[in-house]
């Protein structure tokens, strides 16, 4: 293998790398002989510089290739989906039970936050009990036995993905169309999987906050999948408001019981994720069309076969059996809970979602640094949404937060993120755009 700081210059120069300096680079990192500076400035070679849609294929190989690549028996097709990440976006905890009760099986490898987004393995983390790293044979047996397991990267899977995944979130090199095209297919690609959609979001919570960008992205993962043997399609949706009403970790989890049980339907959550299982589901051949798919996912969901197939995974897993029953019983509670209201009356113009987000964040709720734990308890529920009218007074946001101090810190940020004024916002779909 040549020195990585000599493949770093000339991507640093950019120079187009060869494929076996790309496998030799990542082989390195896999087996700890590049260090996490060298991987840095790697990315950030990567980030400035770009990559070809062939040295896109090869770090996608090539990190696939440093772990195990699952192979499945099983009868139906394997299916999965992935986001680029938003704020209130708990669609996966929701999407993998549905997709399973309409016959798909779904091995999902789930992340950890990444920048100012949630992460999924994160909001299953404040479950108490679930193990979201078992070993593969325990992984095995859960997707067997209940048509769906959602977990976070082993050993095993995609290991230099893992330490390239940490090193972005604290270099500013999150955005790159390249390395997240690469850091997703990746894990998607050592699942074994027959069928992916993504879900690409475009707005102020996304990481492409343009629609343009979006696209770019969605073209680019649906390019190198299938140039790498994944068939995949991309639905590019909005994220210029947080998809639930709810941020955080515990706080969406409770979210998604809610919507698992009928409590609650908000339109663009529920229409995001009959879009996508949809997708799944046409993917797979469990629909010819994608009316025929929602209509399988919505009796799925008003029978109860969702809700039933998440409480088998969660217990498997060695979650709570009732957990569905009684979220209130078993998910932590942040100590102080405030309501924090509209200041003067008005219609909700626009919401800096990235900055909720943050606010997230600022309560613990996510990483500043790799390192840094994660208190599940705290987060914002009961949103309000763009085209709300608010009475003086009325709930802006519940912040759940560890003391007063932090309440009051959170509490401005959501203030200083919400626009409150006499304009009605243009309608934007949840939907914007499927490719693949």
């Amino acid at each position: 293998m040549r020195l990585p700081q000599e493949i770093i210059r000339d991507k640093r120069d950019g120079r187009a790398l060869a494929p076996e300096d790309i496998a030799g680079f990542i082989a390195g990192l896999t087996a700890g002989q590049v260090t996490e500076g060298q991987a840095a400035a790697f990315a950030m070679a990567v980030f400035f510089r770009g990559l070809s849609l062939d040295e896109r294929v090869a770090l996608t190989r090539a990190m696939t290739r440093s772990g195990t690549v699952l192979a499945w028996d099983l009868p139906g097709p394997i299916l999965d989906k992935h986001s680029t990440g938003g704020v209130g976006d708990t669609v996966s905890l929701v999407l993998a039970p549905l997709v399973a009760a309409c016959g798909g099986i779904v091995p999902m490898i789930a992340g950890r936050g990444l920048g100012h987004t949630g992460g999924t393995l994160d909001k299953l983390a404040s479950i108490p009990g679930y193990d979201g790293a078992p070993g593969l044979d325990r992984f095995r047996a859960v997707v067997r036995d209940t048509g769906c397991a959602i977990i976070g990267q082993t050993a095993d899977l995609a290991p230099a993905d893992r330490r390239l995944y940490a090193i972005r979130d604290v270099t500013g090199t999150v955005e790159s169309l390249d390395l997240i095209t690469a850091s997703i297919l990746a894990k998607k690609l050592a699942a074994g999987l027959d069928g992916l959609v993504m879900d690409v979001k475009a707005g102020s919570g996304a990481f492409m906050t343009g629609r343009e960008d979006a696209r770019a992205l969605a073209e680019s993962i649906v390019t190198v999948a299938n140039a790498a043997g994944l068939r995949t399609r991309a639905v590019v949706t909005d994220m210029d408001a947080p998809l639930a009403s709810a941020a955080g970790n515990a706080v969406e989890v409770h979210y998604a019981v809610d919507y698992l049980n009928g409590r609650v339907r908000e339109p663009r959550f529920h229409a995001v994720t009959l879009a996508l299982g949809a997708e799944m589901l046409v993917l797979g051949g469990l629909a010819a069309t994608v009316d025929a798919a929602e209509a399988c996912l919505l009796q799925a969901l008003e029978s109860g076969a969702a809700r039933e197939h998440f409480t088998r995974m969660v217990a498997a897993l060695g979650g709570p059996a009732d957990l569905a029953d009684a979220p209130e019983r078993h998910l932590p509670r942040a100590p102080v809970i405030r309501a924090v209201t509209a200041g003067t009356a008005g219609t909700v113009e626009s919401v800096e979602t990235r900055a909720v987000g943050l606010a997230v964040i600022g309560l613990g709720g996510g990483r500043a640094r790799p390192e840094d734990a994660i208190d599940p308890r705290v987060g914002f529920s009961h949103l309000a949404r763009p085209g709300d009218r608010l009475g003086s007074g009325d709930v802006l946001a519940m912040v759940h937060a560890v003391d007063a101090a932090a309440a009051d810190r959170a509490e401005m940020a959501l203030r200083a993120a919400y626009r409150i004024g006499e304009a009605l916002p243009a309608p934007r779909e949840a939907v914007l755009e499927r490719l693949g």
